[in-house]
């Protein structure tokens, strides 16, 4: 299913080898980032605040513009189709670069041939919650009861093939439980069943999950990552609640056209770190559970291949097919 990865060459080739255009300028007018979701969406929530800044930084509009669908394919493709300039830029997540290509047998474009990396902007881990009246406490007892009925326990997720579907599959695989997945049509769906009882567990960012958390509507048995959030201390990792060392979540990144020149690459991801560098936007991102991150270009080349190769594993194990 999942094509030969030669992320680590292609996507540097085409930055390091592109032809001697200066950046120097750049950008001399208004720049278009694909966003391949609606507005609203966590890639809106994410990259909004960073180009109002990089916007005042470079004297320039960095505009919006939101192409939904297909889990994120149909945006991604007229980003990887634009020409390679540096004024058209894509927005990007794990689940539309390197959980993608694990789950459609045929994408309208190849990750590793046409797009280049500019950089992680940050990292949001997902938190397992469940509906407030089931009886497990933490993720221990959930597994226990999981594993006393087999099957009869439903998880929820935003689609099929997307990351909290994987996640969920991932948490199955790594536990041994069974349970019944439910996709809906997005992550707002989900976490309105998840709130009504529909389903009684789904892991979701952290950003999604938390206000849901502390309004008493969900409960969180843990949060998917190496430590505790400094946004929610009390919510304990999943590890510490009792389950396997667990790394659930969604990246945010930026990405364009492959061919686009090495020096605009190097300028955008200049820009980013800087605009992530300011206190109130970095205070900004760090309250909703966001971690800033601004890795280089090649940095990010190394995620996407290492990303795309685990949930690949995932993938396979799980017989998950999204077309």
């Amino acid at each position: 299913m999942m094509r030969p990865f030669l992320l680590a060459f292609t996507v540097i080739g085409s930055i390091t080898l592109s032809g001697p255009v200066t950046a120097q300028n750049y950008p001399v007018r208004p720049v278009r980032v694909i966003v391949p979701f609606a507005a609203g969406g966590g890639l809106d929530i994410v990259l909004r605040p960073l180009f109002q800044k990089m916007s005042e930084n470079v004297q320039q509009n960095f505009i919006l513009d939101f192409r939904p669908g297909a889990n994120g394919i149909i945006g991604t493709e007229i980003g990887a189709k634009a020409p390679p300039d540096g004024y058209t830029l894509v927005a990007a997540t794990s689940g539309t670069i390197t959980i993608n290509p694990n789950v459609y047998a045929k994408l309208p474009f190849d990750v590793a041939r046409d797009l280049a990396p500019v950089t992680k902007v940050g990292d949001a881990p997902f938190v397992m919650v469940v509906h407030p009246s089931l009886a497990a406490r933490n993720v221990r007892e959930f597994v226990a009861l999981a594993k006393r009925r087999p099957g009869e326990l439903t998880y929820g997720s935003a689609g099929i093939g997307g990351s909290n579907h994987m996640g969920g599959a991932y948490f199955l695989q790594q536990t041994g439980i069974r349970l019944e997945h439910v996709p809906y049509k997005g992550s707002q769906p989900l976490m309105t069943n998840l709130m009504i009882g529909e389903v009684i567990m789904g892991f979701d960012s952290i950003m999604a999950t938390v206000p849901w958390i502390r309004a008493g509507r969900l409960r969180a048995l843990g949060i998917a990552a190496e430590k505790r959030s400094p946004v929610a201390p009390e919510i304990p990792t999943i590890a510490e609640a009792g389950g396997p060392e667990l790394i659930i979540g969604s990246f945010y990144g930026l990405l364009a056209p492959a061919g686009t020149p090495r020096d605009i690459i190097a300028k955008l991801h200049a820009e980013v770190v800087k605009a992530l560098s300011i206190p109130e936007l970095r205070g900004r991102y760090v309250s909703t559970g966001l971690e800033p991150v601004g890795s280089s270009p090649e940095q990010f080349v190394t995620e996407i291949r290492d990303d795309t190769a685990r949930w690949g594993k995932v993938a396979r194990a799980a017989n998950v097919h999204a077309d």
